[in-house]
């Protein structure tokens, strides 16, 4: 994707923002995001599950109230969609920043974890990922100090009320190995060793001074998006018999309400205006960075 990596430039992944304009049905009729969110408390003592990893904390707190109906004529509201391609903390502070950020103005985004920032480099054969090399990926695996920054902020995340999706494993985007052609059993075996891996992290670390993830991941993931935004056509069947919701990995979206495509909601990252140019960008910050300063997170202020 250019001279510098998505994950060398952001560490804590890749973040994107859609807009949808709904004439249908509104979340509140309040204005501010704040407004339309129900704060409500977990329980003291979760249950724990497996190996302790995961809880099951029982609802979320901090999600919206049951939508309202318009009125005739009344001005429908707008939707902003905000999130993040891996999820991991790697002492940069970029996790922590955008969780308050979200806190400071009510906003609720999704994090789309990658499995393998919970694993130890120790214990990447436990990885096999489709046509590629037992413990093999294009992302690092992150040291065990950054793993359990990692750990906290998705613990602290789900209980801020954000979404934990998934960005699937080994981010393989060229080559005979890409998940552009893994086929849907392929994907069901890559998104198996995802929830294992969030799922076992105690396992896998032998961290036992960590609270555990305070959800449920087998309910919790509805959804996710792919490495590169590649082989949704073959993942569609297998989210489906996961019964998840929606996916997100179509690039170049319209601004306008999503459709499903094979019985799952598609939510593409969209095309948006850039401003001074007769052409579009991808709605993630990494392409409007490498279209605005050529790469640089150090070009002029006038870009």
């Amino acid at each position: 994707m250019g001279a510098i990596s998505r994950r060398g430039l952001l560490g804590m992944g890749v973040g994107a923002a859609a807009a949808l304009g709904v004439a249908g049905c509104s979340a509140s009729g309040q204005d501010g995001a704040e407004g339309q969110r129900v704060k409500n408390a977990s329980p003291a003592r979760p249950k724990l599950i497996g190996d302790g990893s995961t809880a099951d904390s029982g609802k979320q707190p901090h999600q919206p109230g049951p939508p309202e109906r318009l009125e005739p004529g009344q001005t429908p509201p707008q939707f902003v969609i905000f999130s993040w391609d891996g999820a991991g903390e790697v002492g940069n502070g970029l996790f922590p920043r955008f969780r308050k950020l979200a806190k400071d103005h009510g906003a609720a985004m999704t994090f789309f974890l990658s499995g393998l920032y919970l694993l130890p480099e120790g214990k990447k054969h436990l990885y096999l990922p489709p046509n590629n090399k037992p413990g093999a990926s294009d992302i690092g695996y992150l040291s065990d100090g950054h793993i359990r920054e990692t750990l906290d902020n998705v613990r602290r995340a789900w209980l801020d009320g954000h979404e934990i999706g998934t960005h699937f494993n080994g981010h393989f985007c060229t080559g005979r190995g890409s998940v552009k052609h893994w086929t849907p059993a392929q994907w069901q075996s890559e998104t198996d060793q995802a929830m294992s891996f969030v799922t076992k992290w105690r396992t896998h670390t032998g961290f036992s001074d960590l609270d555990p993830l305070p959800f449920d991941y087998r309910k919790e993931l509805v959804g996710g998006r792919t490495p590169c935004l590649l082989g949704q056509d073959n993942l569609l069947p297998t989210a489906r018999k996961l019964g998840w919701r929606y996916d997100a990995s179509s690039p170049g979206g319209r601004q306008v309400w999503p459709r499903k495509k094979n019985g799952i909601w598609d939510f593409p990252l969209q095309q948006i205006p850039f401003p001074g140019h007769s052409f579009e960008v991808l709605s993630m910050d990494y392409n409007i960075l490498a279209n605005q300063s050529q790469n640089s997170t150090k070009a002029p202020p006038a870009n």
